[in-house]
């Protein structure tokens, strides 16, 4: 229910991801922070304080704050699903950090719970939402392309030894749910299928690099094939040092044109046949020059406005009653996708179709 000041957002978790959900909703319209949650006394504290909300480390109290309408969950990707399931028992709508969980059995329960108390599940991919998606998705249904023949996704980012060490959680299987793909590269993987459809299998191999403590991959490349017959290349690593990082990129050609995405810009905008607004949308859409990715080399570079337009698109949507356009089952399209690679580099390179029955069994890489 829509209270004053529009919903009212609670966020669970208080580290570098919850912040960005606290500047995200106290710069939204339709929404505003009403409580924080987290088992430190300290890092509630510290964002209630910041945000004027109230703070709670007794999670039962925090979902019974008055006027608390959504959930936002903010915890290690392992730590998703217990704090869903108690927010939908408790009649509250929930938006999920990517990925929504770190097994399909996971996310499923997840589905689940949400559909069975009636409460909306978004999950956070907050690229989906930039103005550069946005037209690049509009050229794809119009047919613009013809008919699409490589579709590619590029994450060539770093991370330091100590970006992983500063976490017990990171690169672990059972919280970080894998490395370089499931939780950096997961978001431009996501904006793959979403631009160039359906994945049907996979080739692929990945290893440990370049980093040293950890159970999973920081260097993946996959082959795939789309339904629709295309075929692609998928790259993710942080493993590939740049002082300022490598933007992410997604690129699609065609038989009629060719389109190539870098972060919210365009360094390819071409068409057999032009349109008098093309010329506009490749000056306006121009690569800065000397630009850094967004989160390439240090994640706490991203910018919260995606965020905000993704927690603005979920309140619209109960608005509207409607479904958000990233719900559980198009959040989950992305974990099952990476976890056919870890299967598939698992076992050499062997192909893997979709859809997958299961969660594979995860072998460490290092």
């Amino acid at each position: 229910m829509a209270k004053k000041g529009g919903y009212g957002f609670g966020i669970v978790g208080c580290g570098m991801i919850a912040d960005f959900h606290a500047r995200a909703v106290e710069s939204m319209k339709g929404g505003h922070l009403a409580c924080v949650y987290s088992r430190s006394k300290t890092n509630a504290e510290r964002i209630a304080n910041a945000y004027n909300c109230s703070a709670y480390q007794d999670y039962r109290a925090f979902l019974a704050h008055p006027g608390l309408d959504l959930v936002t969950i903010a915890t290690p990707s392992g730590a998703h699903l217990e704090p869903c399931v108690q927010a939908a028992r408790a009649g509250k709508h929930i938006i999920c950090e990517k990925p929504l969980e770190v097994t399909l059995e996971r996310v499923d329960r997840m589905i689940r719970e949400c559909k069975a108390n009636k409460v909306m599940l978004a999950g956070i991919f907050p690229r989906r939402f930039s103005d550069a998606t946005a037209f690049f998705k509009k050229a794809v249904e119009a047919g613009r392309l013809g008919k699409i023949t490589l579709a590619d996704a590029y994450i060539k980012w770093h991370r330091t030894q100590e970006y992983y060490d500063s976490g017990d959680w990171r690169g672990t299987w059972k919280l970080d749910g894998g490395g370089a793909l499931m939780n950096q590269s997961i978001h431009t993987i996501d904006l793959l299928y979403y631009l160039a459809g359906d994945i049907v299998s996979v080739c692929a191999y990945a290893d440990l690099a370049t980093h040293k403590n950890i159970e999973t991959e920081d260097n993946a490349v996959a082959i795939v094939r789309f339904k629709s017959g295309a075929l692609g290349v998928i790259e993710g690593s942080t493993a590939c040092y740049s002082p300022t990082g490598h933007p992410a990129e997604v690129h699609l050609c065609g038989s009629d044109g060719s389109i190539f995405m870098q972060d919210n810009s365009f360094t390819v905008w071409d068409f057999k046949k032009k349109r008098s607004a093309d010329k506009k949308i490749k000056r306006s859409y121009r690569p800065p020059s000397g630009a850094a990715g967004a989160g390439a080399a240090d994640p706490k570079a991203i910018d919260f406005s995606g965020h905000q337009k993704n927690f603005e698109d979920a309140v619209r949507a109960l608005k509207a009653g409607r479904k958000p356009l990233v719900d559980g089952p198009e959040a989950r399209k992305s974990i099952e996708i990476i976890l056919a690679i870890y299967r598939s580099a698992l076992k050499g390179g062997k192909p893997v179709h979709l859809p997958l029955k299961r969660t594979p069994v995860r072998r460490s890489f290092g």
